[in-house]
């Protein structure tokens, strides 16, 4: 459950009682009003109409500029609120202000962020030099690789372009560090390239590789909204973008270049595949803006993001069967 403390003119005081009448809020309390006119008032509201509680609010309330809605997480209740049992969700869905909290702060370019990037990309060129895969999954861990592509599909759901922006300026920044790193160590280190299977594992692709990255992005973004976070662990070593972009870079600087290739597209089908399940389960879970202008801007970014990704997937796939049958170096 959440308290929405809601502050607003005091003539709302009939608008904010319907409203909580229409989401079931379990307690609505009022107040007293302000100097400035303006009356706070706290609904008590089950997770499952939380999302419902704030859109219709701010739909009412929206022509008022001073007024401002926050959700207070509670704890406990005593004594416990009588709910039927079938009332009651096991676990509610979170709502778009939290996911648009949570996936801004996973795409974050700061110093703390490059330096983690920079001992992420460190750890895992040399955890698959040395064929070292507990090396190479705790490399997986602290990578700040997944958020970005999470918060790239969601920014377009909600037609968020500056969400949209910076996300594609954590992954390029992230992605950019791995290569930089890995490729300097690849010509400073002496040996042990050839002779590594974690290495070598991360310069094929094939059809296989695309179902899981299709498979891991469609279960981060489920992951998320349904505030199941623990699950994302899982998904960064399942579908991990910094070993195959570490490999790039390590093959590049001892002048392996049909292992870069190979490499390369791995990385890709994984950013490709995570972008395009991510945003097909935010949309089969409604993840969607309000109304109005917003939501005609997300339906048609909407359309181009998913089918700029399905026509990068198609041409993956062709270069993989391509590279298969005849390229060679």
């Amino acid at each position: 459950m959440k308290y929405v403390e809601v502050v607003a003119e005091a003539t709302s005081t009939d608008t904010l009682i319907g409203i909580a009448d229409k989401v079931k809020a379990l307690d609505i309390r009022f107040f007293p009003v302000g100097d400035d006119g303006m009356r706070p008032c706290r609904m008590l509201v089950r997770d499952d109409h939380l999302q419902e509680a704030l859109d219709i609010t701010q739909s009412l309330l929206g022509a008022q500029m001073t007024a401002r809605i926050v959700v207070l997480p509670v704890e406990t209740i005593l004594p416990k609120p009588d709910i039927e049992e079938e009332e009651v969700e096991e676990k509610a869905p979170e709502t778009r202000e939290s996911l648009l909290a949570t996936v801004e702060c996973n795409c974050r370019v700061d110093r703390d962020v490059i330096a983690l990037m920079f001992l992420s990309a460190l750890v895992a060129s040399i955890g698959l030099i040395e064929d070292s895969p507990a090396v190479v999954i705790g490399a997986m861990v602290i990578a700040p690789l997944l958020g970005p592509n999470l918060a790239l599909s969601l920014g377009t759901a909600l037609g968020e372009l500056k969400l949209m922006r910076k996300a594609a300026k954590a992954l390029a920044v992230g992605v950019v560090i791995a290569l930089g790193v890995s490729s300097f160590i690849g010509l400073i280190w002496p040996e042990g390239f050839d002779k590594s299977h974690e290495l070598t594992s991360r310069t094929l692709v094939g059809m296989d590789a695309i179902a899981l990255a299709l498979a891991s992005g469609a279960a981060a973004a489920l992951s998320l909204t349904t505030g199941l976070s623990s699950i994302l662990v899982g998904v960064m070593v399942a579908v991990a973008l910094l070993p195959p972009a570490a490999a790039v870079g390590l093959s590049l600087g001892v002048g392996q270049w049909n292992a870069a290739v190979g490499a390369l597209m791995l990385l890709a089908v994984n950013i490709v595949c995570i972008n395009l399940s991510a945003k097909l389960v935010f949309l089969f879970k409604g993840m969607h803006p309000r109304k109005g202008v917003e939501a005609e801007r997300a339906r048609k970014v909407t359309y181009v993001y998913i089918g700029g990704w399905l026509v990068t997937l198609l041409l993956l796939m062709v270069a993989i069967a391509y590279k298969k049958s005849y390229f060679t170096f």
